[in-house]
């Protein structure tokens, strides 16, 4: 189910891409003259994107990994959530 979610996922975002690239083709005369204007403001906005993902998103998957395995033992410290987990 995973893998047929990131299939779609991939499909919906390359479909998009290619769409908008369609649709922008009349910028492509100007790319030398957008990248040389704006090139430092995207670079700029990746890579603080990258850092803030590094920084802030470092041990989600372990914290979300022991948060699961709390809520579904039999002393959990939300009992109001436990009874929507049991199986």
């Amino acid at each position: 189910m995973i893998a047929n979610t990131a299939f779609a996922a991939a499909l919906t975002t390359f479909l998009i891409v290619a769409w908008l690239a369609g649709e922008l083709s009349y910028l492509a005369p100007y790319k030398v003259a957008l990248f040389r204007y704006h090139g430092p403001l995207i670079i700029g906005g990746v890579l603080y994107y990258s850092v803030s993902r590094w920084l802030f998103l470092r041990d989600t998957g372990r914290k979300l990994h022991h948060l699961d395995q709390q809520l579904v033992t039999a002393d959990t410290a939300i009992e109001e959530v436990h009874s929507y987990f049991e199986s």
